[in-house]
């Protein structure tokens, strides 16, 4: 499949339906969105993927959001999206790559560590903490934010 990268345009709506694909707050999403560079993955003029990087400390960048389109899933995107932020990590001078996920998040826990990251801490009852509702997936609440990095 192919597929290209951009950098969303300041004046763009960003695709936020997507978006809460991986965050169910639309409060949070809004507030790293505007301090963030969100991407877009298109396929035939249409946003099937899409990641946003947040610099956090010198040298250091966190994906904070990253989905994919339901219809698109299991066909390697999340992977492709995640070299995609690599890359562009490196380009802006980041010695440090980070990401979270929820305890629950199994297929993405799974993905991050198949692409080079390491677990490195547990943010106990991060999502019970900044979420008003209790999220639920694999039949396991999340709780806890793991989180993972990996040195470029």
């Amino acid at each position: 499949m192919e597929f290209k990268f951009r950098l969303l345009e300041p004046a763009e709506e960003p695709p936020i339906d997507l978006l809460l694909l991986a965050d169910p707050s639309e409060k949070l999403v809004r507030d790293y969105l505007s301090r963030g560079s969100c991407y877009i993955a298109s396929s035939s003029n249409e946003i099937i993927g899409v990641f946003v990087l947040l610099k956090t400390r010198p040298e250091t960048i966190e994906i904070v959001n990253i989905a994919v389109r339901e219809d698109y899933q299991g066909k390697g995107i999340g992977r492709k999206l995640i070299e995609f932020a690599k890359e562009q990590a490196k380009r802006d001078k980041a010695k440090t790559i980070e990401i979270g996920t929820g305890n629950s998040s199994i297929g993405q826990l799974y993905l991050y560590q198949k692409c080079g990251f390491r677990i490195t801490g547990i943010d106990r009852d991060f999502f019970v903490r900044h979420y008003d509702e209790a999220i639920y997936e694999n039949g396991i609440q999340c709780r806890d934010m793991i989180r993972l990095s990996l040195d470029l």
